[in-house]
């Protein structure tokens, strides 16, 4: 099954379709969405690897951008919507931890979440909810989401021959590692701030 599935994903990452695709993902996953956009940005970048760093600009731009509307559904939405999205992931009861550790290491926090497993989503709306300095938060979102993407399309850019014939191989053990990256993600949420 996964022997035609790769070359399918293949088919599709080489669509005039998905560099948008790409970009709703990225934008969806910072906001609301829990699937992160290297599930598309990998096959898109083996597919054409002189497009990597092309792609990894529209999943920070994408991703940056659905930050925005993830930090308005934490400043302006946070008693419907965005309490909801927090109790999803473990930090509805822990609201004033999130304050505190804000208020110290805010910065910090965005920089390094942006790079990690867990989800993204959780920072953005949580800054928005403590309505941490828009300007910083734009600026850390760009350094953090740029790093994550631009080290993968890098990779995959430098090294994309080898990888592709890795994925040919274990696209199934590389779907799996990925769905448990995934729930990895989700499971730090629940049990870390």
């Amino acid at each position: 099954m996964f022997k035609k599935l790769y070359p399918w994903t293949l088919s599709l990452a080489e669509s005039r379709h998905a560099p948008l695709a790409l970009g709703l993902i990225a934008f969806a996953e910072s906001s609301f969405f829990p699937i992160p956009p290297d599930t598309i940005l990998v096959p898109m970048s083996i597919a054409r690897p002189n497009r990597a760093l092309f792609y990894a600009l529209i999943c920070t731009v994408g991703s940056v951008t659905g930050g925005l509307l993830g930090y308005a559904i934490g400043a302006l939405l946070f008693h419907s919507v965005g309490q909801w999205l927090i109790s999803i992931y473990g930090y509805g009861d822990r609201v004033a931890e999130l304050k505190a550790l804000y208020a110290q290491w805010g910065w910090a926090v965005i920089l390094i979440k942006g790079l990690t497993p867990i989800p993204f989503k959780i920072v953005t709306i949580t800054s928005g909810l403590l309505a941490y300095s828009l300007p910083l938060f734009i600026l850390l979102c760009t350094i953090t989401r740029a790093a994550r993407f631009f080290i993968v399309a890098v990779l995959l850019h430098r090294f994309g021959g080898t990888i592709n014939g890795f994925l040919e191989k274990y696209f199934g053990v590389f779907l799996l590692a990925l769905a448990g990256i995934t729930i990895l993600g989700f499971w730090l949420v629940g049990h870390m701030v």
